[in-house]
């Protein structure tokens, strides 16, 4: 008889059973709910997707409700194996325990010894993910898409939504109801969570995120190339997958994901360009994140490489979208507190750039991002918001701040449409958060930001008016950290 299989909450798709009659061991522990306020939505999810698939499993799997992961082992009685967790503190517990044997990780296609090898020998110069994605593509044998690509629309009209069916609907059903009626009990004992309550908007099973799956490749890849990088606030879907969670969550494999976009380019109903965002995102970004995750010093949190010390405000924290003016930074912080969820446009170029612009904390980010997300992992988050969004790794990730003014958020959306304030003004009561900000980022870090050809371009555009540069400094430093 087969070692039982403890599937982890990120572990819950086919792919990580062998055989059809595996013993399977569940654990839905209540220490982590209780350790950091989580997006209610997105304890919703997690709870409701471990019982799914205890309730798919049947006999065959025990699911133990318990305190603490120790205490379930020592409920099971028996030894089990794992496969290789996806945070730090995960592994160091299961190979604390020799009741558990831990096995290589799977929902990924690259090889941890494999990209080691590649990194080394990458050292002499820094890490970059075009570079890993042209290896990953040659490794395992991609060939779809086209790496030119072409251009992408902007300015969509505000009215305007993709003109395409709706996702396949999620039914809640009595799983659905009694994880509700639990996060409420926990409430009223005092358990935190940020965010509000809906109904289940992401797949909790297999089936459900095949069903979405197959919806995004038939009607929304063909226009991913296309859509990828704008913002709509009629459409806050666009030609997004939203199946972030379901590959968080070991739901849906990515490897078969990825072929079946290929076959999609091969049929010719979704053109090359839109094939290459997508698996661009797969097997460029994805893998790149939770390889960096493993390769790195476990204790790098970021370096405060631009002087980011002040606190995330209170504001921010609790989603309180209802205080904020600036039309953008509204909408996409109102999407967060009522979705769990904002495309990754909305992430850089919204949130992740006003913080970068106010010098919040990047490992305080790291952190809302994880609890208020419900695709949120300490492996994704860490090297996307540290390094990507707040350029806080000496270049690590990124080769520059991801930082833009409120010009061009008005190039690439439909925000500033009805906004009190114009996102060509840097100084004045109608100055543009976003505008302002980013010249008094670029002032506050020139000394850093001088070797960057982009951002030394822009600082020199800036030069000419002293009075300007300081006038707008005294303006945004007043303007501090409330809500804009």
């Amino acid at each position: 008889m087969s070692t039982r299989r403890w599937l982890l909450a990120d572990q819950l798709g086919p792919h990580f059973l062998d055989d059809d009659d595996q013993a399977v061991l569940l654990v839905e522990a209540a220490q982590p709910f209780r350790r950091r306020a989580l997006h209610r939505q997105k304890a919703h999810l997690i709870l409701s997707a471990l019982r799914h698939r205890a309730a798919e499993l049947g006999d065959r799997a025990v699911l133990l409700r318990t305190d603490t992961f120790r205490e379930a082992l020592d409920a099971v009685g028996e030894p089990v194996e794992v496969c290789h967790p996806t945070t730090r503190s995960a592994l160091r517990f299961v190979n604390s325990d020799e009741r558990v044997t831990v096995l290589p990780p799977r929902g990924f296609l690259t090889d941890r010894a494999d990209f080691a090898a590649w990194a080394d020998r990458s050292r002499q110069g820094q890490l970059r993910m075009g570079d890993f994605y042209r290896y990953a593509r040659r490794r395992h044998g991609i060939v779809a898409g086209s790496s030119r690509g072409v251009a992408r629309r902007r300015s969509p009209d505000p009215a305007r939504v993709l003109d395409v069916p709706p996702p396949p609907p999620i039914v809640e059903d009595a799983i659905d109801a009694e994880v509700r009626a639990d996060l409420d009990r926990w409430q009223r004992d005092g358990v935190r969570f940020v965010g509000r309550d809906g109904p289940r908007r992401y797949p909790a099973t297999h089936a459900e995120a095949e069903a979405r799956l197959a919806h995004f490749l038939r009607y929304r890849l063909p226009e991913h190339g296309r859509y990828g990088e704008v913002m709509s606030a009629g459409d806050p879907l666009l030609a997004h997958s939203v199946l972030s969670s379901s590959f968080n969550l070991g739901l849906l494999d990515p490897e078969p994901a990825i072929r079946r976009a290929e076959a999609a380019e091969r049929a010719g109903t979704a053109p090359p360009s839109a094939v290459e965002a997508f698996v661009r995102g797969l097997l460029g970004w994805r893998e790149f994140l939770w390889q960096l995750y493993w390769y790195f010093d476990p204790g790098f949190r970021g370096t405060g490489w631009l002087a980011a010390t002040t606190p995330l405000p209170d504001w921010f924290v609790e989603l309180d979208a209802d205080a904020v003016e600036a039309r953008c930074l509204a909408e996409v912080l109102a999407g967060v507190r009522d979705r769990a969820w904002a495309h990754h446009p909305q992430r850089l170029l919204v949130l992740g750039n006003y913080a970068l612009q106010r010098g919040w904390r990047p490992a305080e980010l790291v952190d809302w991002f994880h609890r208020s997300f419900v695709d949120g992992t300490d492996w994704v988050m860490n090297a996307t918001v540290i390094g990507m969004s707040q350029y806080a790794d000496l270049a690590r990730v990124d080769t520059r701040p991801y930082a833009v003014d409120g010009r061009y958020i008005d190039e690439i959306s439909d925000y500033c449409v009805g906004c009190r304030y114009q996102p060509e003004r840097a100084l004045g009561e109608l100055a543009c958060p976003y505008t302002g900000g980013f010249d008094a980022f670029l002032h506050r870090n020139r000394a850093r930001l001088a070797a960057d050809p982009r951002l030394a371009a822009e600082l020199a555009a800036r030069d000419d008016d002293p009075e300007h540069r300081e006038a707008v400094l005294a303006q945004e430093e007043k303007r501090g950290d409330g809500p804009p």
